[in-house]
């Protein structure tokens, strides 16, 4: 199938709409040729689809929703006591930049607890005034990381390697991290045309890639991010209890350059607040992705060394603090063009 064949794919709700962000039905994806197919195409062409059927519990759902809009809701010296800091990344934080630049945003990062070389002491932190805060975070967590592992095994389908094979990066632990992130209302809101850090005005996340496997996101029903392609800015216009999901670096590289990481952004706005809470799952540090071996021959040779997964996740995060001049990017890791 080309990338633009649309023959016997299944798209819910746009069937074959090259104009919006797809909406695939994922109930029965490990025995639905369509839907892994849809998914193919999606991330041959978008990077992007929105999932339906993900079998997230509405009450896990509506719990996180609560306790996202009761955190932010505080007073900015209760948010603070649990700030996150450079040895430990979990917890509030409001001073984050993408691009060298700050973003108009809060966020509350959650991960599990551990160590590594890097980060001593990764721990993380509950808001004392919110009882129901920490069930709320930890259930939506857990429920994420299943329909995760699906997709990924469904990505390894897609891209010839065996099923389930990509599950040695993510089990029997990850470094994957659950981000809530509120978007106050912005005085000089910033929506440049094309890929610029704005001169004036803010955008609510400068543009980027993710740098990760995949990312789950669950969206309010204020639209503000966009998706950068064929030259122009997408809105992934809010479905619901429907999950946003974007592929990252990590699939990027493992595809050898057939899936691309898509460029996205959060716009500011005047008028209204936005929440949203992306699932960043992300391998084991002990991982060292390259391309899959099912994507190479003679005229498709690696167009990446191997990526120690720990060194690039921790100079990204080192960039969410300060300006350290160009972020790192896959790029570095580059080895053909063509």
């Amino acid at each position: 199938m080309t990338p633009l064949d649309c023959q016997g794919v299944h798209w819910r709700m746009r069937e074959c709409d090259m104009e919006n962000v797809p909406v695939i039905a994922i109930d029965r994806l490990s025995t639905d040729a369509s839907a892994r197919a849809a998914i193919d195409v999606a991330c041959r062409e978008w990077g992007f689809f929105q999932i339906v059927g993900h079998g997230l519990p509405a009450q896990a759902i509506g719990a996180l929703r609560r306790q996202m809009h009761a955190f932010f809701s505080q007073a900015s010296e209760a948010k603070r006591e649990i700030s996150r800091t450079a040895g430990n990344p979990w917890g509030f934080f409001d001073q984050e930049l993408t691009k060298n630049t700050p973003d108009w945003k809060e966020i509350y990062d959650y991960g599990p607890p551990g160590r590594t070389p890097d980060m001593p002491g990764l721990s993380p932190q509950w808001p004392p005034a919110l009882p129901d805060f920490e069930p709320a975070i930890r259930a939506y967590y857990q429920a994420c990381e299943g329909i995760a592992l699906r997709l990924i095994d469904a990505i390894a389908t897609n891209l010839g390697a065996t099923p389930g094979s990509l599950r040695r990066d993510f089990e029997p632990s990850h470094t994957s991290f659950l981000r809530l992130n509120y978007y106050p209302r912005c005085p000089a809101p910033a929506r440049p045309a094309g890929i610029e850090v704005p001169e004036d005005g803010h955008l609510g996340i400068n543009h980027h890639t993710d740098a990760g496997a995949v990312t789950l996101l669950l969206q309010d029903a204020q639209a503000g991010l966009q998706v950068f392609r064929d030259d122009a800015w997408h809105t992934v216009e809010p479905i619901g209890d429907a999950l946003v999901v974007n592929i990252g670096d990590v699939v990027q590289v493992w595809s050898n350059d057939q899936y691309r990481a898509p460029l996205h952004r959060v716009l500011a706005n005047e008028q209204r607040e936005r929440y949203s809470a992306p699932l960043f799952f992300n391998p084991s540090y002990e991982t060292d992705y390259a391309p899959l071996a099912s994507t190479l021959d003679a005229a498709h040779p690696a167009r990446y060394r191997p990526i120690p997964w720990a060194e690039f996740r921790a100079q990204r995060a080192a960039g969410d603090y300060a300006d350290y001049g160009a972020e790192v990017q896959i790029a570095d890791y580059r080895l053909h063009d063509d």
